[in-house]
């Protein structure tokens, strides 16, 4: 088990953790005429209002015919939100992403798509994860974080007890929490973190089951340019107990 690598299972309480950033720069290119209006005129539209109390049944957040609501931290170029949202339209998507590129790439998608099935929080996702309501998401996705790589840096990595704990508590009892990484380090440093959160079981019933995805977890551009480069990816599944 988890617990077998040696580390106490503790509750660290985010509170009194000091919260360091866990993303790089938030803007790129300058964005097309096309990409501003979005930004200006959707995003206002479906950014959820963190500040007042999220509904008690967060799937009201997308109207009476959402059966549950996943959560995306994180959700780079936005492929696997897109594809996810598509695919379910019964579910409500909620996805976080600081980088104005990747925010503006999903808002294009969603016009383009029509789709209305996603709710986009420009900003750090540690500020939504408090917000939710304990128990209120059925999946969450964490995929191809920044690994910041420097060992002086590797403080910033988002995936520490103190992050997890919070996933843990807006995931429901029963519902899973998915990683994807391709630097072994950070595969280290995730069953480490999960190590001190009880809540997340890890699901691997043998060894190839982290090396290949499930049919539904589509691609990246992030997993493209890992194999691209040499790199394996590793696809982790935790259910929350």
């Amino acid at each position: 088990s988890l617990q077998d690598l040696g580390h106490p299972v503790t509750h660290p309480d985010p509170d009194d953790i000091i919260e360091l950033r866990s993303f790089g720069r938030r803007r790129g290119r300058k964005l097309s005429d096309r990409q501003t209006g979005l930004f200006e005129i959707l995003l206002p539209t479906l950014q959820p209002d963190l500040a007042v109390p999220a509904p008690t049944r967060i799937a009201a957040l997308f109207g009476p015919d959402a059966r549950d609501v996943w959560l995306e931290i994180g959700f780079g170029g936005g492929e696997h939100l897109l594809w996810q949202a598509q695919h379910n339209p019964d579910v409500g998507f909620i996805g976080c992403e600081p980088f104005a590129e990747g925010v503006v790439k999903v808002l294009t998608g969603i016009e383009d798509h029509g789709l209305t099935n996603i709710r986009v929080w420009p900003d750090d996702a540690r500020a939504v994860l408090r917000w939710l309501p304990p128990a209120s998401i059925a999946r969450a996705f964490v995929l191809f974080p920044d690994p910041w790589p420097k060992k002086k840096h590797q403080k910033r990595r988002l995936l520490s007890p103190a992050t997890l704990t919070l996933i843990a508590r807006a995931v429901k009892p029963g519902g899973t929490l998915r990683i994807a990484t391709d630097i072994p380090d950070y595969v280290r440093t995730i069953f480490m973190a999960v190590a001190r959160v009880p809540e997340l079981r890890w699901t691997a019933r043998d060894a190839s089951d982290w090396c290949h995805r499930p049919s539904d977890w589509p691609q990246t551009r992030y997993e493209q340019k890992a194999h691209r480069e040499g790199r394996t990816s590793c696809f982790l599944q935790f259910e929350r107990v």
